[in-house]
Parts: structure tokens; C-alpha cells; sequence
């Protein structure tokens, strides 16, 4: 009920709905019965306001129990969880304002255009939180994994509803936008737990082969870092303009990766030259002519 009609029905009814005069508003009578109604109104408002706030909290804490029961990521449950606890806390106030007699009709169509408004404003970011809510959900990627994607190579150091954070070899801390991320290719290296690092070692047309061979075995059975399963791949893999190329593929942690690339090409340099077996370099042969 409006204020207008607690005064009109104070006043004795006028058919309009409005005071007759000033001089009504200020009869003892009048104000009292308005005080009375007006303040039962604001009693059952604020009635509707505590006890709707606490039900309002208690399904908050329902829902975010809900969401971790199913595991879902504590990030997502702290988001949801905010929302469902404002949109409920918007329908409580509406409810409280309309028992003091506030017309609601046109405060719900200015949160609606104002909604639909923050909407095509943050359309892009609403993109990324999208992408977000599908990375946590499927988990593609997790935070600790060697990937590459959004067009960077690097761990995995945090998940955002908006945007992935990805430190490079180079220790550079990228973000990502999740759209970015999900629109395109994600290779993860450590979705089984090991990684193959592929190298390739040139050696020389008149090295001996299985010699070579034997001397990367040796090297990569001495890391312990390399996994004995799956078997390291070493193996004639093509013949070069100035060498013999060996493949040499083993198998480590992905956390490893890096160790066992950098330490293997020295380790296996140091083993070459111990045995005698060269690792050539790309030659050109000059002839001169005289012209008499």
C-alpha cells in the first residue's frame, strides 16, 4: 500500500487518494492511524528483510556445500556462490520496499536494462568467464602442467575465471586470455605424467653407427631423471647434407623437461669427443680458377 493511500484512509476516504488539505495532514487523528498502518508496514518489512537476508545466507551455504561435494573448483564455488547470494538479497529488498509501498514494477525494469547494458559492455569478458567456467569444469589443463596454448609454451601457474597465467622457460609470467585458450589447440605434456624430448645428434659419415648409438645410451641410462619405460627411442632418423642424424628420444617427467634437454646435449658432446666420434658442421669446398 502507498503512503498516499495510508493518508487517504486516514483521512476518511477521500475518492483520489490524496489529503484534502494540509490542515488534514496535521490532524492528530490522521497522523495516528497513519503512524499505526504505516508502522506495521515498516515492521513487516523489516521482518521480511532480516529473515529473508538469513535464508538468504543459509541457501548461500547450502549451494557453495553443493558445488564442493561435487568438486568443484574453489574459485567457481566462491563466484556462484556470490551471485546466488546477491540475487537472492535483490528479491528480498524488493520485497521489503513493496510492503512499505514502493511501486518495484520500475525498479526491476532499471535492473534489467541496467543488466543487459553491463552485459553487451563486458560481452568480451563474459567470453573469457565462459571460457573459464569450461577450462574448470573439463579440465583440459590444471595448474602445474606443461602445455601450449594461446600461442605460449610454458607451466601452468594459475587458472582465473578470466584469463590463465603461464610462466615461459624464460621465466616470463604470460596471461592468457581462457578465450584465447579454449578457441584454439591445447597440447598438454603432462596429461600422462611424462613428456618425450626429442633431440637430434649429427655425427660424421665415417663415425661408427652402432658406436654412437651405444655412447647415447649410455648417456641417457646415467640421468637419472629419464625413465626406463617407456625405452628412450635412439635411432638413425635421416642422412644429413654433412652428417648422420641420430634421434634420441627419452622419456622423463615433464617437471624435468628442461634439465634433461640442456644436460643431455652436454653430457653427450663430453662422450663424443671422449670415443672419438665427431659431430660435424656444415662445409663448403672453394675452388679457384685462374684465368690466363
Amino acid at each position: 500500500m502507498t503512503w498516499m493511500w495510508l493518508l487517504a484512509q486516514a483521512d476518511g476516504g477521500a475518492a483520489d487518494g490524496a489529503a484534502t488539505s494540509w490542515r488534514d495532514w496535521l490532524d492528530p487523528k490522521v497522523l495516528g492511524e497513519f503512524a499505526i498502518t504505516f508502522g506495521k508496514s515498516l515492521l513487516v518489512a523489516i521482518v521480511i528483510f532480516v529473515v529473508g537476508r538469513w535464508v538468504a545466507g543459509l541457501v548461500d551455504t547450502l549451494f557453495r556445500r553443493v558445488l564442493r561435494k561435487a568438486n568443484v573448483e574453489e574459485t567457481l564455488v566462491s563466484f556462484f556462490g556470490n551471485i546466488v547470494h546477491g540475487l537472492l538479497l535483490v528479491f528480498v529488498v524488493l520485497a521489503a520496499l513493496e510492503e512499505l509501498g514502493v511501486d518495484t514494477t520500475s525498479a526491476s525494469a532499471i535492473i534489467a536494462a541496467a543488466g543487459l547494458a553491463v552485459g553487451f559492455a563486458l560481452q568480451g569478458s563474459l567470453g573469457n568467464f565462459a571460457a573459464g567456467v569450461m577450462m574448470v569444469f573439463f579440465k583440459p589443463i590444471k595448474v602445474g602442467d606443461l602445455v601450449e596454448a594461446g600461442g605460449t609454451f610454458g607451466h601452468v601457474r594459475e587458472i582465473a575465471l578470466f584469463a590463465t597465467v603461464i610462466e615461459t622457460p624464460g621465466g616470463k609470467r604470460v596471461t592468457v586470455p581462457n578465450a584465447g585458450i579454449t578457441g584454439g589447440n591445447i597440447e598438454n605434456w603432462s596429461t600422462y605424467g611424462r613428456v618425450r624430448v626429442e633431440m637430434t645428434f649429427g655425427i660424421g659419415y665415417d663415425d661408427d653407427i652402432d658406436r654412437a648409438k651405444e655412447t647415447l645410451r649410455e648417456v641417457l641410462a646415467a640421468d637419472r631423471r629419464v625413465l626406463a619405460e617407456p625405452a628412450p627411442v635412439v635411432a638413425v632418423k635421416g642422412h644429413g647434407a654433412s652428417s648422420v642424424d641420430l634421434a634420441c628420444y627419452p622419456w622423463c617427467d615433464p617437471a624435468d623437461y628442461w634439465g634433461v634437454w640442456f644436460d643431455t646435449h652436454e653430457a653427450v658432446k663430453k662422450a663424443f669427443d671422449a670415443r672419438g666420434i665427431s659431430i660435424p658442421f656444415p662445409q663448403r669446398d672453394v675452388h679457384l680458377h685462374t684465368v690466363a
